[in-house]
């Protein structure tokens, strides 16, 4: 009898678990604005043309914007807001200051989709389609991104701080930080390729490839060369040696040769529970290109604002 009820209560539970993942999905829909505003995804497809065009590196800019989004009470475009004299947000916690960049692009898609269809798409939403699009323009897989977010009136800056992984994150942090948010360690594994596009300041892989040993030799010595061991911290270097503008599985190339720029990539391979995971992505793009899109649909799932919370902001920078 004990063990029928607990086969009940088992089922119970997970009818219910899948009721409450499958409710975000159900909130969110991709023809959300097909009537309100059907030009939205063309307008933002061709701001993104533009501003790939002009700076390849957008795309993974923006892309990281929306990650960062995402992990800070959910996808609701917080991470956009300035500060003010009286209003605190995300903008300068530690993983966004002098580095998260893209802010632009995003009031002129605003200010496009604001003239096509005033009041109507929150700056939440412009964000995940971009996102995709900067992903699409360099060659990396699409998804279908579920649409009626809503923009919050608040920010923190401590979640910001807490939240994201830091670039000197070892692989339980990383596996910790990503499981926080409902996501599993191939999903954090996945996710961590949108690192094939990109680049890094100095500041954030001098300890690495001065001080780390399970790094090639060659690649530490190049890296070097920009990098010095004191000054130079805002200095770049490609996330991906191989194909630092286009999205494929060259990352994954790099981490299994141990070249992996940041010292949290190659916790990804470094004799760990995703070596498998990431020499399967390095051989099999298809693989990354589809796990990561998905992964990509259920991070931007994360707690969003429907309904009558939040609002939709006239202008990302300010609530109204």
């Amino acid at each position: 009898m004990a063990s029928k009820t607990h086969i009940i209560l088992v089922t119970l539970l997970s009818i219910l678990s899948l009721l409450a993942y499958s409710s975000v999905y159900a909130q969110l829909s991709p023809n959300f604005y097909a009537t309100t505003c059907p030009n939205l995804p063309t307008l933002v497809q061709n701001a993104m043309r533009q501003a790939v065009t002009r700076e390849a590196r957008m795309g993974a800019s923006i892309l990281r914007l929306f990650f960062h989004d995402c992990f800070v009470n959910g996808c609701d475009a917080s991470i956009l807001l300035d500060d003010t004299a009286t209003f605190t947000g995300e903008k300068n916690a530690g993983p966004n200051l002098n580095s998260a960049r893209g802010f632009e692009v995003i009031d002129t898609i605003k200010t496009r989709v604001e003239a096509s269809c005033n009041a109507t798409v929150s700056c939440a939403d412009i964000l995940a389609l971009a996102a995709r699009e900067g992903v699409v323009l360099l060659g990396g897989p699409s998804w279908i991104v579920p649409l009626g977010r809503r923009d919050a009136r608040t920010a923190s800056q401590s979640a910001a701080n807490s939240n994201l992984p830091s670039p000197s994150s070892d692989l339980a942090t990383l596996i910790s930080m990503f499981s926080a948010k409902g996501l599993n360690a191939r999903e954090m594994t996945a996710l961590s390729g949108g690192h094939t596009i990109g680049q890094a300041r100095c500041s954030l892989f001098r300890t690495r490839i001065y001080n780390e040993t399970n790094i090639d030799s060659s690649f530490a010595t190049t890296r070097k060369a920009n990098c010095p061991a004191s000054g130079g911290d805002n200095n770049l270097a490609p996330l991906d040696s191989l194909t630092s503008t286009r999205f494929d599985n060259n990352y994954y190339k790099d981490l299994v040769a141990r070249r992996g720029l940041l010292h949290s990539d190659q916790q990804l391979f470094n004799s760990g529970s995703q070596d498998a995971v990431v020499r399967t992505y390095s051989i099999n793009n298809a693989a990354f290109a589809s796990d990561f899109a998905a992964a990509m649909v259920k991070m931007s799932n994360l707690s969003p604002l429907t309904g009558t919370n939040g609002e939709i902001r006239k202008n990302c920078r300010v609530v109204n």
